[in-house]
């Protein structure tokens, strides 16, 4: 809206310069720039002195001109200063609305980096329905940030009160994934001495920074490039094990879907074998692993596998049985 009422004020402008320049070679019977040039100024209202003396017909014209542009000229600045405060205080109600959001979210996620990695990271947690906010203070990321409306903070992930203020006491963990390693180390050991027990995980471009990262308290370490090397190979010399894992993890077109769920420790799954807990009977997933308590990895478990409290069950299945298999345990 403002934008066309600064396009009317120039057409109106336009209009204005026309009927003096008109105005003036037929009153004063001026050439073209002679009735230009009074115009301009009569508009401007500087207080040159006239090309010649005016008559009383030509008197009257220019305090038309004059009203005209003095009206054009306070309705186009009123646009402007309208504009730019309402942009302002647009913008400041908007972080403000954004930072009470943050504050108030509890179980979510904080993603250090808006770059490809973070801005992916992100498209994944909200697909799955999951809070999360970014800290990133690039211009170009909070940019694109804008236009995707994620909530951000523009600040530096490496200082204690930024991370403080991004939840991170309430958070379920945190990702560092900004450009630098030594910025990726450096906000893994202020968000470790901040919290003991949160989950860190920290991207590494360099495969030697790996070990410096577990060091600094990194639960995980992720090298996108070495991951994408070796998902390449994997396509040349396991194409359908690829294509199968894409399925399973990515929801793919035959609406499959790898998940993992903790069995809680009052769940009625609890002290059942495989059998007995009717999982594949009653929901028709396949239990592909079970993750003990302890650690230990059971793969492709037995019939006779007992399941127990904290366990983690991962399984494929159909969506919409994972959702009512989910709700029971």
């Amino acid at each position: 809206m403002p934008m066309r009422n600064i396009g009317k004020s120039f057409i109106l402008l336009f209009l204005i310069i026309a009927y003096g320049v008109i105005g003036y070679r037929i009153i004063e019977g001026m050439d073209f720039f002679d009735a230009f040039y009074m115009t301009v100024i009569t508009i401007s209202t500087v207080g040159f002195q006239e090309v010649k003396p005016l008559s009383g017909p030509g008197k009257i014209l220019t305090i038309t001109i004059i009203s005209g542009g003095i009206t054009v000229a306070a309705y186009t600045i009123g646009t402007l200063v309208r504009s730019l405060v309402e942009g302002e205080i647009k913008k400041m109600f908007g972080r403000r609305k954004v930072e009470k959001k943050i504050s108030e979210m509890s179980g979510h996620y904080i993603i250090c980096g808006y770059g490809r990695i973070g801005r992916l990271v992100c498209g994944e947690l909200r697909e799955y329905g999951m809070e999360f906010v970014v800290i990133e203070n690039g211009q170009q990321a909070i940019e694109m940030m804008e236009t995707d409306r994620v909530p951000y903070l523009p600040q530096d992930a490496t200082a204690d009160e930024t991370l403080m203020k991004a939840g991170i006491m309430k958070a379920r963990g945190i990702v560092t994934a900004v450009g630098s390693d030594a910025d990726n180390v450096f906000i893994t050991l202020t968000a470790r001495g901040l919290r003991s027990d949160i989950f860190i995980l920290a991207r590494a471009s360099d495969e030697k920074n790996e070990m410096k990262l577990n060091r600094a308290g990194a639960t995980r370490v992720v090298s996108p490039y070495l991951i994408g090397g070796k998902r390449m190979a994997q396509v040349l010399i396991r194409p359908t094990v690829v294509d199968f894992i894409d399925v399973a993890v990515s929801d793919g077109h035959l609406g499959l879907q790898m998940e993992e769920c903790r069995v809680k420790q009052d769940s009625n799954l609890a002290g059942k074998n495989l059998v007995e807990s009717g999982l594949r009977k009653d929901y028709g997933v396949i239990i592909v692993l079970i993750k003990k308590h302890n650690g230990e990895m059971i793969f492709n478990p037995l019939p006779g596998e007992v399941i127990e409290g904290d366990d983690i069950l991962v399984v494929l299945g159909k969506k919409e049985d994972m959702k009512r298999m989910g709700d029971m345990i």
